[in-house]
């Protein structure tokens, strides 16, 4: 909010032109932004160490994720060179071009998000896992997907895994952590075919589907309450600009959390119909709890608000229904 009001002043004092002041105030207000999550990060990262999930250090953490946050900070900072330009020959309308700006940006960070995830990684090679991924997929109508590990065991016992990438570019990158002993092999495959289930329900085109669907009106918001800095097209108007994307940001979190958690429940489902192994999902979960130190059932605004996820009790609870619906089925 002091940004907005007062980044304006710093545009009188640059040399750089409009465009070229405009994207030193974007980098400044990002830069903000980067530091003012940084104590709550911090506060998460204390507690991790506490409680023993994390081993890091604070200037490892601190320093950890500048390749992704780099890659970010560049995207971001096109799309804002981008506008800019538009705004100076479309005063009035460059809100439409610059949603398929925005949505095309947001298109090519996750199709090459995959490379930029996978450095460090290398493939999987444990022949049995891979062989239930490869039987996985074959259930599921896909190809063959890379799967990466991701090493992380040095600094946190927590498990994880995610799909990135879309068309050619599918991954399935797996944290080290799941395949230390802790977890037998059908665990290990319910995590897998959760990840595969996201790629064979198209989860990552669709939402970039549901980006494409918010940032047309977010767009034109942006262009409508910038008017009064004379509009996007003006350096000065950059961190009003700013203020409305997080606001609109913090806006939409129900409903991207929403959506997340529908998706993520339907890649249990599909884990669920591919592995026909309620009983190795419902292990999973629990061991889950107990690995992250996570609440499995936090409040309700909590959920609402935060949570990207189904909750780990509602997870359990999906795979003892599945198993109560499907008795005798396991092959």
């Amino acid at each position: 909010m002091v940004y907005a009001r007062r980044g304006a002043a710093f545009a009188k004092q640059s040399a750089a032109g409009p465009i070229g002041t405009g994207m030193l105030l974007g980098m400044l207000g990002l830069a903000l932004v980067w530091l003012s999550e940084l104590p709550f990060g911090l506060a998460q990262h204390w507690w991790d160490r506490r409680h023993h999930v994390s081993s890091q250090g604070y200037l490892a953490w601190a320093t950890g994720d500048w390749v992704q946050l780099g890659a970010e900070f560049l995207s971001i900072c096109l799309a804002l060179l981008i506008v800019m330009a538009l705004a100076r020959k479309l005063p009035s309308a460059w809100w439409l071009p610059g949603t398929i700006v925005f949505v095309a940006i947001a298109t090519g960070f996750q199709f090459v998000l995959p490379y930029i995830a996978s450095i460090g990684t290398k493939p999987l090679r444990d022949p049995a896992i891979l062989a239930d991924a490869r039987a996985d997929e074959r259930s599921q109508g896909l190809p063959s997907i890379p799967i990466r590990v991701e090493k992380v065991s040095g600094r946190t016992d927590e498990v994880n895994a995610f799909a990135v990438g879309i068309g050619p570019t599918r991954r399935v990158v797996l944290w080290d952590t799941l395949l230390d002993g802790r977890y037998p092999n059908s665990e290990v495959n319910i995590v897998l075919a959760h990840e595969l289930g996201h790629h064979s329900s198209d989860h990552l085109p669709k939402g970039l589907a549901w980006y494409a669907l918010l940032a047309l009106p977010g767009t034109y918001l942006i262009a409508r309450v910038t008017r009064r800095r004379g509009g996007m097209g003006r350096a000065e108007a950059v961190p009003l600009g700013l203020l409305v994307v997080a606001v609109l940001q913090l806006a939409a979190t129900p409903l991207q959390t929403f959506i997340s958690r529908r998706m993520e429940s339907e890649a249990d489902w599909k884990a669920l119909q591919t592995t026909h192994d309620p009983q190795a999902m419902r292990r999973l979960f629990v061991s889950f709890a107990h690995a992250d130190v996570s609440d499995p059932d936090p409040p309700t605004w909590v959920y609402v608000l935060l949570e990207d996820h189904p909750t780990l009790e509602q997870r359990v609870a999906m795979a003892e229904a599945w198993a109560k619906r499907n008795s005798g089925r396991r092959s």
